[in-house]
């Protein structure tokens, strides 16, 4: 395991390694800034809790969800580490890595701007396949039994939102059938804070996972090697991360928290109750099988499920479909873009 002053050793030593750290913890940053906040959109949207308390919850249980779920099962960053091979010169592999960061950070920022809810973590794993890939020379950059994982964890993270996000709205409304309007109303305005608390523990523990796995692979880069897939994440990067994604959260986000709480679904405080148990279920489940999946599209199709729940023309499906194509645009867009900048860093830098 590397230690800290390992690591503060080697930062003073090695400028890559030193520029791979910040672009590193720079996409961190911005994961916490355009992507923790779609954790708490729905239960600012039905005003269980104001924008600034929402945004100091997200940014705590996002820290403790890194802690506890790397602790319990580091599954999802040894899939993110053991995707791509970037063996090979150390000092072009290092210089690799890092235009993958700088096409990521443009990428998220692109997304943010136009208020649309794009995943830093498909983003992530889209910009270093590509720069895998220039690195490489071709297709051979992939390793594609881990990669599946990716498409696995798509399809089952959307289809369970959808399903769960569906299933439980009903569920609550039968239980609650007979029940008093304003006492239900109280109830999971209060439900509905620990649902997005749940929400947030989930991102930090998908999220935070995907970007120490990248963090790692910078390390051993620069050490001239490329490690093993049975790496032991330390504690020190635990927090750091967790502490620079919690930063990133606390800077806001709120044009992503009007898009995915207000314009998609109109929603009482039980269906945002709802959709924050359907997501958090679906993310908990892909976890633990290791599968990295998207906190933002867990989210989005458990909303979707939501309200689809009252009637299809309750969901914005405008908004769903602009929402669909950036997701589908994100893997070839910012793997084009990785490979780009991978192919230029090499040829200016290494």
């Amino acid at each position: 395991m590397i230690t800290l002053n390992d690591f503060l050793q080697q930062l003073v030593s090695n400028p890559a390694l030193l520029v791979a750290v910040v672009l590193t913890l720079g996409v961190i940053l911005v994961n916490g800034w355009t992507d923790a906040p779609n954790s708490i959109a729905t239960c600012v949207a039905t005003r269980s809790i104001t924008p600034k308390r929402a945004i100091i919850m997200a940014a705590v249980f996002n820290t403790i969800g890194v802690l506890v779920m790397t602790t319990i099962n580091a599954n999802v960053a040894v899939t993110i580490y053991s995707m791509v091979d970037f063996k090979g010169n150390p000092s072009d592999s290092l210089v690799a890595l890092c235009a993958a960061l700088v096409s990521i950070v443009a990428w998220a920022l692109a997304a943010w701007k136009f208020g649309i809810p794009t995943s830093e973590g498909h983003a992530l794993i889209a910009g270093i396949s590509g720069a895998a890939i220039a690195l490489q020379g071709g297709l051979s950059g992939i390793y594609w039994s881990e990669w599946v994982k990716v498409i696995y964890g798509l399809a089952s993270s959307i289809t369970m939102g959808v399903a769960l996000g569906f299933g439980i709205t009903r569920l609550t409304e039968v239980i609650f059938k007979n029940a008093e309007r304003k006492k239900t109303t109280d109830f999971f305005r209060k439900a509905q804070v620990g649902g997005a608390a749940a929400m947030s523990f989930m991102h930090g523990a998908q999220d935070g996972q995907k970007f120490m796995g990248v963090f790692m692979l910078g390390l051993f880069l620069a050490q001239g090697s490329y490690g093993t897939s049975a790496m032991r994440i330390p504690f020190w990067l635990m927090v750091l991360c967790s502490a620079v994604s919690a930063l990133g959260t606390s800077i806001g986000g709120y044009r992503i928290i009007k898009t995915i709480g207000m314009k998609m679904v109109k929603m009482e405080p039980y269906q945002g109750f709802s959709a924050d148990a359907a997501a958090s279920a679906s993310l908990f489940v892909s976890s633990m099988f290791g599968l990295p999946v998207s906190t933002t599209h867990a989210k989005t199709s458990a909303i979707i499920g939501v309200g689809v729940s009252r009637k299809l023309s309750s969901v914005n499906w405008n908004l769903v479909r602009d929402m669909v194509l950036t997701w589908v645009f994100t893997f070839p867009g910012c793997g084009l873009l990785g490979y780009i900048m991978a192919q230029l860093f090499i040829r200016f830098f290494a």
